[in-house]
């Protein structure tokens, strides 16, 4: 019987996979950096990096412990490390999704954290083709797909916003909330009424016909007595 020995990494093995994986992390993170995304390029780098040295780390950390199976009860399982980068991956992702009002913001970006970590673990365990391609399709996907989104929320997508009026102290709000519903080609998904210091604040989600501009249609609420200010997002 012929036992199988895991092969040894040299300092330069370990060296150039850190190094690859910060690369690729970083094109990533760049992408995000110029996008203008909270979680950017030293984010981006340092999630590959980790991811890559835990999978240096899972698959040669533990090779004086290797021996084969008749001499010794002691077993490694060199794939633990490495499930538990993408369970915990996912905790780092939730936390650069945001909510601001009735909008949710990041999560393009916490999918390219989570994939990103992936691509350091891939370089981590020696996977250079599998990581340097996933990172090319993956900035593909970023930036080549930006045109055609845009053209597709401008002419076949409802415009969507977040609208935000400020009403005048004192104002019940009831007829300007009719005002906002009674818009012309306007459809108001969600509405919710908050009470502030300065006065009745209105937060609603509205869409609109494809290729529509929002703010031409909402711009007759500003119009309204009992506004005081219109804020679309």
């Amino acid at each position: 019987m012929v036992a199988l020995v895991q092969p040894a990494v040299t300092n330069a093995d370990v060296v150039l996979r850190i190094a690859l994986a910060a690369l690729l992390g970083g094109l990533v993170g760049l992408e995000r950096e110029v996008s203008h995304q909270r979680a950017g390029l030293r984010t981006h780098i340092t999630v590959a990096l980790g991811a890559a040295l835990f999978g240096v780390l899972s698959v040669h950390g533990f090779d004086a412990y290797v021996q084969p199976r008749g001499d010794s009860n002691y077993q490694v399982d060199v794939t633990r490390v490495a499930s538990q980068v993408v369970v915990g991956v996912g905790f780092l992702g939730a936390g650069a999704i945001l909510k601001e009002g009735a909008t949710v913001r990041g999560l393009t970006t916490a999918a390219s954290l989570w994939a990103t970590a992936a691509i350091g673990l891939a370089v981590g365990l020696g996977s250079f083709v599998a990581g340097t391609v996933t990172t090319a399709a993956l900035l593909g996907s970023l930036v080549g797909l930006r045109a055609p989104r845009r053209w597709i929320r401008g002419r076949i997508g409802r415009g969507r916003a977040t609208v935000i009026v400020e009403l005048a102290p004192g104002v019940e709000g009831t007829d300007a909330v009719r005002a906002l519903v009674d818009l012309a080609d306007v459809s108001v998904k969600t509405l919710s009424l908050r009470e502030t210091d300065e006065g009745l604040l209105i937060e609603a989600q509205v869409t609109g016909p494809p290729g529509s501009h929002l703010p031409d249609l909402l711009a007759g609420l500003v119009d309204h007595p009992d506004v005081r200010r219109l804020e679309i997002d």
